[in-house]
């Protein structure tokens, strides 16, 4: 079969669609795909070449993933090669404008979409490219400025709910890169792996923004698919090193994610060929981590475990990667996961953690199932297979299924759904029905029979959907599954109830399910005539008997349910005639299941059921709105299951009753007609939906039933008729399937030779699908002609008289008329040729060919009649123009012919919106039923059908890229007419087809413009206000289609945006009409959200040209296009250079326009807003703003309108960017600078090559010289990780461009500038502006003001420094937040603006800044202390810090010092927070100092210093990271640190009382004790503790375990917020500790530690340890449990202090005791029962006779504590299985009922475990009772039933 299809080709297709080969014109389709392909290699080469990327290269691309829409990928090896080599050098063109890169990389993602098709051998990209274009789009340097707007990026304006689109959007050019480069890693060279660690390494500095990127770099470009034998030079290079960090990381920073998604894909791809077992524990205890699942009472969350948790996708795939291998732990470690979160997925838990648990549930199964198709059933391609080793045997899968039943079965309740468990239990049934249906079925059979609870219904129901085909197919693992087919479908049936609807849908979606697989025969007869059937096909046999009675009973339930939904009993007479949405959906699923049902039905069903449906239909008269519709439905699936049969009952009969009543003539001009001709003419317009050809025999009955009814004066009654016609019409005329049966050929055979039950579940044979087809014969066609000429001409005569005045019609009778030409249009319109007209010239300009390509599509137009669809076309708008001058206000008319308009251009058999909801129906279908493990289209006949189906109609759909004729201009003027008429709904209607037409023909948008802006000419008096919101909103566009007020292109919007800004001088503008405003709104809006820069520069670069000259002389099939010729490239090359000037021509004149309009004094101001606007979005970094808009962005610094001074501050910070001159960059070797050879090996943090770059007070520069030779390097990473080969350095000054110009060496627009702000009286009113108050309370620092101030000082020195000295030292003293704000911007403008002055100005600068900055800190206030802090950290943001040392030893001069009170103390310590944090690791000797400074100050008396100082103290110690292979840091470390700490709490740690809180009295004199400092001190360090939890990287644990005796002390058992500061923050404390994550070797110090406190003499520390360990345990859970030893300490630790003398501490041993056996964390062995029962029988001391009055004995005796002991250690092992009953379960409740008569406490713990053990047991009372023995559950009711009192 290949051979012959390479043979008729010419090359051997890469993998092309197969449904093409069963379409009805298969033959025809290589040749027509061949010219097409040559075409397209032709014209995109010769484009390319000629260097014309629009529209020559935009419109072949295009072309391109439409052919590969239509035939997949049919082209030879080297063409695909070609083509993506092609797209890739055009999609990397550095300055090609971004939508068009966009478009141009979905198609190269498509083309790159099957990897299997090329190898590395084939193909080979680099990455070097990509990374640029990433770097350059995703850290634009001149977004933020406004410099470049990209496909819907952050805009300044835009209201919240456009956020979501832009959320949505902006991803979407992300998306797009990151797809890219997925697609492009298999093909990168093999040294690509080096050169990325060389290009990324240097960013890994983990205290900066930096490693973020860095890792999501990794995660995004690094190869994992090379093959073995190049491991060495792909992830062996990094593995280690990378696994090494993720370990290393506790605090789960922003990028962990990224490391997570590496190490997934990587597993994936390299099965096999990593051993994880060593990380295996670790793994699995993050995920559960990353879970964020609630633990214990009182627990609060670490805010970044929420946004920073890992992805459920990535985290599935890499333990479905995981699992197999010779080892198992994997699955032993996935077993322990399932169980200890099994209980959270009971019904009755909920919360936000639920979504999270329900993804991995539905995903995990999935992904296996991937796996294990990849390891038997797919094809073996160039990518590695996985090792024989490590593929999953038959024991792997079965543990997997086992482990994840329990939480599938408890899921499939959800409150979220029961879908996510249906998807599970669907995959897992393909690996294990006999473990996955048998528990489904015990729980759908009790559902069905019960009516009380339909939620369990519906759930059961879908979930047997999901499993439908692996129970029907039997197969040897579960061949007994079909014999519960026929038992499942007869108890279904109540389900069709009429009371309720989700039921009731979800019943016909089961029925359909199955019936869908299973042919409805009954085979009993084999019975007897066959010996050789198995026990299970017998039983098969004799069941499906039934099935005749199955399909009888289903009608009857569909009978009553028609019943009860006529008009009359579900509406009042008020209300609407129409279906209801249920209704409809009702109707819908009813119909569907019916047919379903019939087509697999055996002949001899088949008649009963059409007798009795016919029988029903005929006997009653039904009203034609709900039950009509149901009915005919009913008869409409018999008629077309078999034609022949139906139709000899159906037509004659329907024909016969209606002629009976339209005998009498005045029948016919009732308004109201009568119900039973109604009935039967919509049962007639019904059943004809059937084969064309069987059709025919009735053709003249039918014919004269149309005469006779179509002229009706009743509407129902004409539109009833229209339907008949419409459906005659389309049988004879369109190319369908007629039959979907699951097996081809039917089930006409008899038993003897083919026995059904053997297709039960059989997938469809793709390769003899044996389609039959409906193609249309001559009879046919010459049927639907002579109906044609018969109705529809008559028509056109009429109408055609009317328009011209000939004749009147009243206007009823025009509609009748149009609904027969929509109807005749509807019907027939397959086989009308399409419009024709003359091509309009000239609207572009092009050097290749841009003709449209036409489809076959199983129609030759027969020429030799009349073309309809002309003749329509002409009489429709004669009679739109007649209507429009005589009879506007009839509008049902211009509905009518709006719609005909529409489809006279588009409708050539079906329309887009029903193909598109087709697609989606029949891909939910495909899910539902699809076999993912064995792959390869195993799909159901019907649905593989159907698939062609869609694919003949994808072809009749395809339309873009037709060329725009003269016809298409006039029905678009037609249209633009109607779009600005008086009506407004007449209006909308027009403009929706106006703008599906637009996106139809190429480049009309250009010839329709100029008419469109025709009406918002100011010049034209008589334009209505109609018309001018009609082209308003015609700019507009609607939110799919094309925006014409902002197309891509300098010709479109040169000509909109001035015409939109000059409207506001036309007449028919009011802005007192609050729509037109919301319009003008709406059209600024959309411009400003999907503005993207659009390209000056469109060159093409020489590569491109080389592979494009490949494309056109190489490989089948050849194109005819010649290669341009040394001539014709010359031209083009001149042409390339004449469209890049002309483009700036074009930008330069559109932004002069609007300068002019902006000039014009009467424009109202909100045009003036929406020019300034436009102005904004034009400014560009590839080309400077021209002069005249440079001084009007100036001048409107001080604008009166705070909105346009808003957009002149960004516009004017971008424009000093343009200005920004250039500096000189040369790389210099790192070890030259410092004199060091870099160590080798790898060898992060201090080392003593990175030196130099650190904060040295002894050797700043402070002088001249110095300041010459001191090497600045700004970025704080550099140097931290490791060196990059070749730093980028600035050259010394004398190579840098001049500083201090004078105003003559300016260009003309520094002039502007410097004008401008050399003037005293513009620079006091800019500061008076900026230093007004915008929202009170709402202000914040403005980045965009701050952006404005650096771009001065930059471009121009210390110019203005003199005249703004004055108004910082005013605005410095003064306290106002709005003036403190306006210079703390200046200021950070300021000294980030210095960075290249020389050094006597940065000296006189910094004796400028250092008063004022003083002065600001002492005048700081609680508004303005976050402004300052901000200013100095931008400030000091990529600054290296021996720039700035005035600023930071100004700073550290005595922050704490007392003066202005402990408020300020607090501002300074932030505000010099912010500076160091920005410094990182550079500046360890300040952070020396600064410690040695607080640590006498620790014992601070106010909270707020105190919060202040842990915050400080948190980012002193942040550099003291334990990372892998980190030298120890210079910068301070915990460990010193804490041991000082210690000595100095003392005091606290050696006594054994109470620590009760100091509250300080204000006037205390002289030294307080050092036990009240010692617990001040403790405050403090509480603080510091809990603001380092959330931001470290790892947890110092060693350190704080030193503190834990300390805080179980002090921290309060009950949840009461009352208690004083010192208690609650010990309790938060404990909190964030415990849910640290702890590495294997800390494990046994927290222990000891926690044996040590359980030994307290306080029994609230003791309390504490339990809650402490109980989550401790569950986040470390698989760290615990690869450690025998730490297990056994912790079941010794409880059941030590189950035997605790507090009744308190015992309880909570007890619940601790219950959760760890719950998650399995510990097993309820036998040692451990015999334990708790030995403890149980402790006997107690007799109860001694009391004289009345003595006190009451309260010790309680050892005995009673160790009776008391026992019994909660039974009571804890029932409470920990809530929702099951294992197998010891009811000894124990026996050993428990004996002790409920024990004194208390003991009383009280048996009747809590029994009430308990009764609520989470009683759902499923009926199957748990089966575990009990008789006697037993004789006592139990005892038990749980509470006692009569009148016993």
């Amino acid at each position: 079969m290949k051979k012959a299809a390479s043979d008729r080709l010419g090359f051997v297709p890469q993998k092309d669609i197969v449904y093409n080969k069963l379409l009805p014109y298969a033959d025809r389709l290589d040749e027509e795909s061949n010219d097409i392909l040559s075409k397209i290699k032709g014209n995109l080469g010769r484009a390319v070449q000629l260097r014309e990327i629009w529209p020559g290269v935009l419109f072949w691309t295009r072309k391109l993933s439409t052919y590969m829409r239509l035939y997949g990928r049919k082209f030879s090896k080297e063409d695909h090669v070609l083509f993506i080599k092609l797209l890739y050098e055009l999609v990397t063109i550095p300055k090609l404008e971004i939508s068009m890169m966009q478009g141009l990389a979905r198609l190269l993602i498509n083309l790159l979409k099957k990897r299997e098709l090329l190898s590395r051998e084939d193909l080979e990209l680099p990455w070097r490219p990509l990374y640029e274009l990433q770097d350059r789009i995703l850290y634009s340097k001149t977004e933020h400025l406004g410099l470049n707007w990209f496909p819907n990026s952050p805009r300044p304006r835009s209201s919240s709910k456009l956020i979501m689109i832009k959320l949505f959007q902006r991803c979407s050019v992300e998306s797009v890169l990151k797809t890219l480069v997925k697609s492009c890693r298999p093909y990168f060279p093999e040294s690509a792996t080096q050169e990325m660690l060389e290009e990324w390494r240097p960013l890994l500095c983990p205290f900066d923004i930096t490693m973020q990127r860095a890792i999501s770099y990794f995660e995004l470009f690094l190869p994992t698919t090379l093959p073995p034998e190049l491991h060495h030079k792909g992830f062996k290079l990094w593995f280690d090193e990378l696994i090494n960090l993720w370990v290393s990381v506790q605090n789960l920073p922003g990028w962990e994610v990224h490391l997570v998604n590496l190490f997934a894909r990587l597993a994936n791809d390299n099965i096999g060929y990593i051993d994880w077992d060593p990380y295996i524990p670790k793994i699995f205890t993050r995920i559960l981590r990353s879970l964020n699942l609630p633990v214990g009472t009182s627990q609060m969350l670490v805010p970044r475990y929420v946004t920073n948790a890992y992805d459920i996708s990535h985290v599935v795939l890499w333990v479905s990667s995981l699992l197999g291998g010779p080892s198992k732990q994997a699955q032993a470690q996935l077993s322990g996961l399932f169980s200890s979160i099994t209980s959270f997925f009971h019904p009755s838990n909920h919360g936000r953690w639920l979504m999270k648990l329900m993804k991995l549930l539905q995903r995990l199964p999935a992904s296996v199932v991937r796996r294990l198709h990849r390891e038997r059933y797919k094809k073996p391609t160039w990518l590695t297979p996985v090792p024989d080793s490590h593929k999953l045997t038959e024991q792997d899968i079965t543990d997997f299924v086992e482990s994840m039943m329990q939480p599938v079965l408890l899921a499939m309740f959800s409150k979220t759904g029961s879908l996510d468990a249906a998807q599970a239990l669907q995959n897992l049934a393909l690996m294990r029905p006999e473990l996955v249906i048998p528990p489904v079925l015990e729980k759908t059979y009790p559902a069905m029979e019960t009516l009380t609870e339909p939620h369990q219904l519906t759930a059961t129901l879908s979930c047997m959907i999901g499993v439908a085909r692996s129970l029907v197919s039997g197969g040897q693992r579960f061949p007994e599954g079909p014999t519960h087919m026929l038992p499942l479908l007869m108890r279904a049936l109540p389900g069709v109830d009429p009371n309720d609807f989700s039921k009731c849908m979800i019943t016909f979606q089961f029925i359909a399910t199955f019936v869908t697989l299973v042919p409805l025969v009954d085979c009993s007869s084999a019975l007897h005539e066959r010996t050789d059937l198995t026990e299970v096909e017998r039983e098969m046999c004799s069941a499906s008997a039934e099935f005749e009675d199955f399909v009888l009973q289903f009608m009857d339930r569909c009978f009553a349910l028609i019943d009860s939904s006529t008009l009359e009993q579900t509406r009042e007479e008020t209300e609407t005639e129409k279906m209801t949405h249920l209704e409809s959906l009702v109707e819908l699923g009813l119909s569907s299941t019916f047919s379903t049902i019939l087509t697999q039905c055996s002949i001899d069903i088949f008649k009963v059921a059409l007798e009795k449906v016919f029988n029903f239909a005929t006997t009653n008269i039904f009203e034609t709105r709900v039950s009509g519709r149901m009915v005919a439905d009913m008869c409409r699936a018999a008629s077309k299951c078999r034609p022949a049969e139906s139709l000899k009952l159906f037509v004659p009969h329907c024909c016969n009753a209606i002629n009976q009543i339209a005998v009498n003539e005045e029948v016919l001009n009732e308004e109201e007609l009568d119900k039973e001709l109604l009935w039967n003419l919509q049962l007639l317009s019904e059943v004809t939906r059937v084969d064309g050809d069987k059709i025919l025999p009735y053709s003249s009955q039918l014919v004269q039933i149309l005469q006779l009814t179509l002229h009706l004066k009743c509407k129902q009654g004409y539109t009833l008729a229209c339907n008949l016609l419409y459906h005659i019409l389309r049988s004879t005329a369109l190319i369908y399937p007629t039959e979907y049966c699951s097996v081809p050929g039917g089930f006409q055979q008899c038993i003897g030779d083919y026995l059904p039950i053997k297709d039960w579940g059989r997938p469809g044979d793709l390769w003899n699908l044996d389609i039959q087809w409906h193609v249309p014969s001559v009879e046919e066609t010459s049927f639907a002609f002579y109906v044609l000429d018969l109705i529809l001409q008559p028509e056109l005569q009429r109408l055609q008289r009317f328009a011209q005045g000939e004749q009147d019609m009243s206007r009823d009778d025009v509609l009748q008329s149009l609904a027969i030409v929509q109807h005749c249009l509807l019907g027939a319109g397959s086989m009308m040729p399409p419009l024709k007209g003359e091509p309009i010239p000239e609207l572009v300009q092009s050097m290749v060919n841009l003709d449209e390509t036409n489809l076959f599509t199983g129609m030759a137009y027969d020429e030799s009649r009349e073309n309809y669809r002309d003749a329509i076309c002409s009489v429709m708008r004669q009679l739109l123009n007649y209507i429009l001058e005589h009879s506007e206000d009839d509008t049902k008319s211009l509905f009518s012919i709006i719609k005909i308009i529409s489809d006279l251009l588009h409708f050539k058999g079906s329309h887009k919106h029903e193909f598109d909801s087709r697609w989606k129906s029949f891909n939910l279908v495909k899910k539902s039923m699809e076999n993912r493990l064995h792959g390869r289209k195993q799909h159901i006949r019907a649905l593989l059908i159907d698939r062609v189906m869609l694919q003949h109609e994808l072809r009749k759909l395809t339309v873009e890229g037709c060329q725009y004729r003269s016809i298409h201009q006039e029905l678009m003027r037609d249209l633009l007419r109607l779009s600005t008429s008086t009506y407004s709904q007449v209006r909308s209607r027009a403009q929706n087809v106006l703008f599906a037409a637009l996106g139809t023909y190429n480049f009309c948008c250009r010839d329709l413009i100029p008419h469109v802006l025709e009406f918002l000419n100011p010049g034209r008096k008589n334009v209505t206000q109609q018309q001018f919101k009609g082209a308003l909103y015609c700019l507009l566009g609607n939110h799919s289609g094309v925006c014409l007020a902002n197309l891509h292109d300098w010709d479109c919007i040169a000509l909109t945006w001035p015409a939109v800004v000059r409207s506001g001088l036309s007449s028919a503008m009011s802005l007192e009409k609050p729509s037109i405003v919301r319009l003008f709104d709406d059209l600024a809006d959309k411009i400003h959200r999907q503005y993207e820069t659009i390209g000056i520069d469109f060159s093409v670069p020489e590569e491109c040209c080389v592979v494009a000259k490949q494309l056109m002389v190489t490989g089948n099939p050849f194109p005819k296009e010649p290669v341009p010729s040394e001539e014709i490239l010359a031209e083009s090359l001149k042409r390339q250079e004449h469209k890049n000037t002309d483009s700036v021509e074009k930008y330069k004149k559109l932004v002069g326009d609007l300068l002019d309009c902006l000039s014009n004094r009467n424009m109202p101001w909100k045009f003036e807003h929406i020019s300034i606007g436009f102005l904004s979005l034009l400014l560009r970094d590839d080309h400077q703003l021209p002069a005249p808009a440079v001084l009007f962005f100036v001048k409107s610094l001080n604008h009166d309108s705070l909105l346009v001074r808003k957009v002149a501050i960004s516009a004017v910070a971008g424009i000093m960017k343009q200005l920004k001159r250039p500096h000189k960059k040369v790389p210099v070797s790192p070890d030259e600078l410092c004199g060091v050879k870099e160590p080798s090996g790898m060898i992060a943090g201090d080392r003593p090559d990175n030196q130099w770059l650190q904060y040295q007070s002894s050797s700043l520069p402070r002088t001249q010289q110095d300041w010459e030779r001191c090497v600045f390097v700004e970025k704080t990473h550099w140097g931290y990780y490791s060196w990059p080969r070749k730093l980028m350095m600035y050259a010394p000054s004398e190579e840098q461009p001049k500083q201090n110009l004078t105003r003559e060496e300016m260009t003309e627009r520094e002039q502007i500038i410097y004008d401008h702000f050399s003037d005293p009286v513009f620079i006091n009113q800019l500061i008076e502006f900026l230093s007004l108050e915008d929202r009170k309370g709402k202000d914040k620092f403005s980045p965009r003001r701050f952006c404005l101030f650096k771009g001065l000082f930059r471009n121009f020195n210390d110019a203005f420094l003199p005249l703004l000295r004055p108004h910082m030292e005013r605005l410095v003293a003064d306290s106002h937040e709005s003036k403190q704000r306006c210079v703390a911007e200046i200021i950070s403008g300021l000294i980030r603006g210095c960075k290249h002055w020389s050094y006597t100005k940065v000296e006189s600068l910094w004796e400028l800044l250092c008063p004022l900055l003083r002065t600001a800190l002492s005048n700081i206030t609680i508004e303005t202390y976050a402004d300052w802090g901000t200013c100095i950290a931008t400030a000091c943001e990529s600054r290296d810090p021996r720039k700035l040392h005035w600023l930071f030893e100004m700073l550290m001069e005595s922050p704490v010092n007392g003066e202005g009170g402990s408020f300020v103390d607090a501002c300074r310590l932030y505000v010099l927070q912010g500076g160091l944090a920005q410094q990182e690791w550079r500046v360890p000797e300040l952070l020396h100092r600064l410690l040695q400074y607080l640590e006498p100050k620790l014992t601070q008396v106010y909270k707020n210093v105190r919060e202040r100082i842990g915050s400080v103290l948190t980012y002193i110690f942040m550099i003291d990271v334990s990372l892998p292979s980190i030298q120890p840091t210079t910068s301070p470390r915990i460990s010193d640190f804490t041991g000082r700490i210690l000595l100095r709490l003392k005091p606290l740690t050696e006594r054994d009382e109470e620590i009760q809180n100091h509250v300080v009295e204000e006037n205390e004199v002289g030294e307080q004790d050092e036990r009240t400092q010692a617990i001040k001190l403790l405050k403090t360090v509480l603080k510091w503790l809990i603001s380092s939890a959330g931001r470290s990287f790892s947890t110092a644990v060693s350190e704080q375990l030193q503190l834990l005796p300390l805080l179980f002390k002090i921290a309060p058992v009950e949840n009461d917020d009352s208690y004083d500061e010192l208690k609650r923050d010990a309790k938060t404390c404990l909190s964030l500790m415990s849910q640290g994550l702890l590495y294997p070797e800390q494990i046994p110090m927290v222990l000891s530690a926690l044996q040590e406190i359980a030994g307290s003499s306080s029994w609230h520390a003791r309390y504490t340890v339990l809650t402490y360990l109980q989550i401790m345990v569950f986040y470390n859970l698989f760290t615990f449990m690869s450690d025998q030893g730490a297990v056994n300490d912790v079941r010794a630790l409880v059941i030590r202090l189950l035997e605790d003398e507090q009744l308190e501490v015992r309880e909570m041993a007890a619940t601790t005791l219950s959760g760890f056996l719950q998650c399995n964390f510990l097993s309820m062995d036998a040692p451990m029962q015999a334990h708790f029962e030995s403890l149980c029988k402790t006997c107690l001391p007799k109860k001694r006779k009391r004289e009345l009055g003595s006190v009451v004995d309260t010790i309680p005796s050892a005995d009673l504590v160790r009776r008391h002991a026992g019994v909660l250690g039974l009571s804890a092992c029932i409470l920990s299985s809530p929702y099951d009953v294992p197998t010891w379960m009811p000894q124990l409740l026996m050993d428990l009922s004996a002790h409920l008569n024990d004194t208390q406490p003991i009383e009280m713990t048996v009747k809590k475990t029994l009430s308990n053990f009764r609520r989470t047991h009683h759902d499923n009372w009926q199957e748990h009772k089966q575990q009990f023995t008789d006697d037993q559950l004789l006592v139990l009711t005892d038990l749980l039933v509470s006692p009569c009192y009148y016993a």
